[in-house]
């Protein structure tokens, strides 16, 4: 929906105006503008803060809604067969975003269910139903979905960190305290490796190759992140392949692989690799 704001008013076109500033493009002349004064460029700063905040409140708001009505079944009095279904003739989203709007979901619930049992909540200064539904973490839907597939990891260190600092004597964590020892979980558990099976492979060989499919999913990683960096997560997948086509080109890289490890990045699912590397 944001994106169809950015789309040119409606009969710019046929009064010159999008010509005009085509022209102006080409030429590179750009209308002069006075100098920025450090007060003002404190003030965008502001509004643009401000409007992230409000972006990632809207996606803790969100993913408390999609939990709430995937639990109940929303879909089934509706008329509609499925989850997938109903957010498809509903809101005109497809399969994979439906089930990412469910892994946000799950995802921000282990979070809070760890704040929850680590806090009770009601001990933090900031009290009340207001607060704790304002406390969202200031996390980003790309980062929920990065640490959806190791929400548990997430939510036992939060619980380990907020332990941590209750056994030091701070009993009563403000909500600044609790949403940085959120952030950092999340930030810790993103950029750490999958943990290693259980028990390391007594072949010698076979310990070999998993370490090569180790390496291998790594810096698969690592370029999924770069192609989130051109793609963002809210891309469908046909969408990003029209972005990613030059970069991949660029880089050497196959279109496929590049659209198999962007989804790796996201999920952190190494069968979003299957097909290409693996």
């Amino acid at each position: 929906m944001l994106l169809h704001a950015l789309v040119v008013p409606a009969g710019a076109e046929d009064d010159g105006v999008v010509g005009e500033q085509h022209e102006d493009q080409e030429h590179g002349a750009e209308p002069a503008r006075p100098p920025l004064t450090a007060a003002r460029a404190r003030e965008m700063t502001d509004g643009l803060r401000e409007a992230m905040d409000d972006v990632r409140r809207s996606v803790a708001v969100l993913a408390a809604r999609v939990r709430d009505a995937h639990a109940a079944r929303v879909w089934v009095p509706l008329g509609h067969s499925s989850w997938e279904s109903y957010c498809d003739a509903e809101f005109g989203i497809s399969r994979a975003q439906a089930y990412r709007l469910l892994d946000v979901a799950r995802a921000l619930a282990a979070i809070h269910g760890a704040v929850a049992a680590g806090t009770e909540l009601s001990r933090t200064r900031d009290t009340g139903p207001a607060a704790a539904a304002a406390l969202d973490y200031g996390l980003s839907q790309r980062a929920l979905i990065a640490v959806s597939g190791r929400a548990d990891d997430v939510a036992e260190l939060i619980t380990r960190r907020l332990a941590t600092l209750a056994h030091r004597g701070l009993q009563d964590l403000d909500t600044a305290t609790v949403r940085s020892v959120v952030r950092q979980a999340v930030r810790d558990v993103r950029t750490a490796p999958p943990p290693p099976p259980a028990g390391p492979p007594a072949d010698p060989a076979v310990a070999a190759l998993r370490q090569v499919v180790d390496d291998l999913a790594a810096s698969s990683h690592a370029i999924g992140e770069l192609m989130l960096e051109v793609a963002p997560a809210y891309l469908s997948d046909t969408d990003a392949a029209d972005v990613l086509a030059p970069l991949c080109e660029a880089i050497g890289e196959d279109l496929e692989f590049g659209l198999a490890a962007r989804r790796y990045a996201m999920s952190g699912d190494r069968r979003a690799l299957h097909g290409t590397i693996l």
